[in-house]
């Protein structure tokens, strides 16, 4: 079945898994978390959403969204700057009386009027904790065909542990329904994880939230996905392309660090479907003479003087003469002082490194270093 995209309407949640992460998102949203050397992870689903061919997007939004605002600007980077349609930002407190949310079913309840005002048959919600390059037409049009009312983007795989402590297990048939759900269990190995992305009709959302709100309910996976699997045709679109997902700093570590390896950069950066964010007019970046770069991710307007390897380096970073940086991701404006050393080091916006300090710490859980912190 054909679906015409124009008729989705996108939701982003920027602020969905801030705590996951609470470090990097102290001062901002999870959607406005820097990564991969000059984006925010809010880039991956409006790019995604546009190359798809929807439209309309509204973000929701919670607190702390000063950067979002600054960042997404008027949306013209992402095609959404229309007077049909384009871009729209959706603070709390929405509706009269509404307070800020603590559930999903609360952040659309606070959206409702503009998700009313829509003249849209579908619609798409996504978090900003999935790093990756999708097509939603495919999934739309499976869940038009499938009947379903909830259909939920999901992944089959090995997983540790605490990378289940995030999420949510779908447990499905061989037609792909979801039999039941288990929110955050303390389990590893082959699981079917939820993405964190759903396609519904917008007349059964618009349903669903008004009769949780009027009960009280204000979790969508507990309340709806666990609590209404049985009532509901709830299926799961198994996707297999790369993806990445920030449960964890270790694992946002990680996440940019498979960057590296150009096999995923192609997965991710397809050339006919790009991945947009806004544009800083920087100068190129400049390298001294007797610099040293291996296997390292470089932004425009950076200054490289020292050694750099295995390390992802944000938009105006500068490292200075004899410094070695490595295993880091440093994040626009840090300076690494002269001779310093860095090892499984991230730093957040404007720090700075003095000359000869030594930060050095474990693989398996990197130092960070809070936004503009001098050390």
């Amino acid at each position: 079945m054909s679906v015409n995209m124009g008729n989705v309407l996108g939701l982003v949640f920027a602020n969905m898994h801030d705590m996951t992460v609470g470090d990097l998102t102290k001062n901002r949203t999870m959607g406005s978390v820097l990564f991969g050397g000059r984006y925010r992870l809010i880039d991956f689903p409006l790019s995604n959403m546009v190359n798809s061919g929807i439209n309309a997007v509204g973000v929701i939004t919670k607190d702390n969204y000063q950067s979002l605002l600054d960042h997404l600007g008027s949306a013209r980077e992402w095609d959404l700057a229309r007077k049909k349609g384009g871009l729209y930002i959706l603070p709390p407190f929405g509706n009269a009386g509404a307070s800020l949310y603590t559930g999903r079913i609360e952040a659309l309840n606070g959206a409702m009027s503009f998700i009313r005002h829509s003249m849209c048959e579908y619609v798409v919600m996504s978090d900003c904790d999935v790093v990756t390059n999708i097509d939603y037409k495919p999934i739309v049009e499976r869940h038009a065909e499938s009947g379903a009312d909830i259909t939920i983007v999901a992944h089959t795989g090995q997983y540790s542990n605490d990378d289940i402590k995030m999420s949510t297990v779908l447990n499905t048939d061989e037609n792909g329904k979801v039999q039941s759900v288990l929110i955050r269990p303390d389990i590893s190995g082959t699981c079917t994880t939820s993405l964190n992305v759903f396609v519904m009709k917008k007349d059964f959302l618009i349903e669903l939230v008004t009769d949780l709100i009027a009960r009280g309910q204000v979790s969508f996976e507990t309340d709806v996905l666990q609590a209404k699997c049985g009532e509901l045709n709830i299926q799961a679109y198994e996707y297999n392309n790369y993806f990445s997902k920030i449960t964890s700093v270790n694992s946002y570590f990680k996440a940019n660090m498979e960057l590296l390896d150009p096999a995923n950069a192609s997965q991710l950066y397809l050339p006919k479907r790009s991945i947009y964010t806004k544009v800083s007019d920087n100068a190129p970046a400049k390298y001294d003479l007797n610099c040293s770069v291996k296997n390292s991710l470089i932004a425009d307007g950076c200054i490289i003087e020292g050694e750099v390897e295995n390390s992802v380096i944000f938009r105006g970073v500068k490292i200075g003469k004899n410094a070695r940086v490595r295993n880091c991701i440093l994040m626009q404006g840090t300076v690494v002082g002269d001779g310093a050393e860095c090892n499984y080091l991230i730093t957040d916006k404007n720090v700075t490194i003095g000359s000869g300090h030594i930060l050095t710490s474990a693989p398996t859980y990197p130092m960070y270093v809070a936004k503009g912190a001098g050390v």
